[in-house]
């Protein structure tokens, strides 16, 4: 795994606040040793979850989206460090692996510009390499037989993280997608709006379902495709949700386990779907951060919860004296699933 810049205990130690009479996740994670073979490690290691941080927000770019998702795992990573290590949940479950390295695909992507046609297909070509970098250490941390926690980067990382599964799994996979947005958009070059797509049409993912669709954002061709496929791509809106209440959110998340619990499935979440919450698509109507919270227990104590992704938060585009409440947000996220997922028999 060449393109992973591993995390190491002193990363760790520089971002834990130390504080008298507690102990801080940052104490107890685990970091992987720098001489030490990480497969071997992740294979013998007995902590069940794996931190990965992906820092680019290239996918968005390339969707026409605002850049700034690249900083949401440098946010989240120190408000993990600093949760209390307590009884209901322990920093040494967790490993901290570190990040993809997107170092240079960043800087080519200073000077490109989304509207100019050329640009666009560099855009998507360097997505595309990042897709290859992200499925191939997906597939060894789930073939290692833990299960990842993946953080930061735009919703075009869904591809690598569906397709590393598949491959691991050796078979097609489930997705449960949190989202304002579909992102089953046409193949038209990869980017953040077809990862869902893309792993369908290349047979990696089987069942999908979007929780909490907008219909104001939702394309009419987008919709028809959708219905095309409704065996295996099936949908509710938020709108229908909490505007109307002609749904009701805990027996719709029933619904959608049913539908896709058959397999292993990744649980898919971007922070676009919850108000005032910076990030690429910004909105102002969403479900509110409890449902986000009881989704993701819900979704993750299922034994067939593969892997949890946390996605498009963009801190850079808030406000600076609150960009850290995206990283204390993620860290509830990360707690809630690691907590739920734990109580599977």
């Amino acid at each position: 795994m060449e393109k992973l810049l591993r995390f190491t205990a002193n990363d760790l130690a520089k971002i834990t606040n130390h504080r008298s009479g507690e102990i801080k996740f940052g104490e107890k994670m685990i970091t992987v040793p720098k001489e030490t073979d990480l497969i071997s490690f992740l294979n013998t290691c007995e902590a069940k979850y794996v931190l990965l941080g992906i820092p680019e927000d290239i996918g968005v770019r390339a969707n026409f989206g605002r850049p700034g998702a690249a900083s949401a795992w440098d946010i989240a990573i120190k408000n993990i460090a600093n949760i209390q290590h307590n009884r209901f949940c322990k920093g040494s479950q967790l490993i901290v692996l570190g990040q993809i390295d997107v170092t240079d695909e960043m800087k080519e992507v200073k000077h490109l510009d989304f509207n100019n046609t050329s640009d666009r297909t560099k855009l998507s070509q360097l997505v595309e390499k990042i897709d290859k970098d992200v499925s191939h250490v997906i597939f060894n941390i789930i073939k290692s037989g833990k299960t990842p926690i993946i953080i930061g980067g735009g919703h075009n990382n869904s591809y690598g993280n569906i397709k590393g599964t598949a491959l691991a799994k050796g078979k097609p996979v489930n997705a449960i997608n949190f989202d304002a947005h579909s992102d089953f958009r046409i193949l038209e070059g990869r980017h953040s709006g077809n990862g869902f797509s893309y792993a369908y049409e290349e047979g990696f993912l089987k069942k999908y379902f979007i929780f909490g669709l907008h219909e104001n954002y939702t394309s009419k061709s987008v919709l028809d495709i959708i219905k095309k496929k409704e065996d295996r791509v099936r949908y509710n809106t938020y709108d229908s949700l909490n505007i109307r209440k002609e749904k009701e959110f805990y027996q719709e998340m029933i619904n959608a386990l049913e539908f896709i619990k058959t397999d292993c499935y990744g649980i898919e979440i971007d922070l676009d779907a919850i108000p005032n919450i910076a990030s690429s698509a910004m909105t102002m109507s969403g479900f509110s951060v409890e449902e986000l919270r009881q989704f993701i227990s819900f979704f993750g104590k299922n034994k067939n919860a593969a892997y949890l992704h946390i996605c498009e938060g963009a801190p850079d585009l808030g406000e600076e004296k609150n960009s850290h409440l995206i990283g204390k947000l993620i860290g509830y996220l990360v707690t809630d699933f690691i907590k739920s997922n734990n109580t599977i028999s």
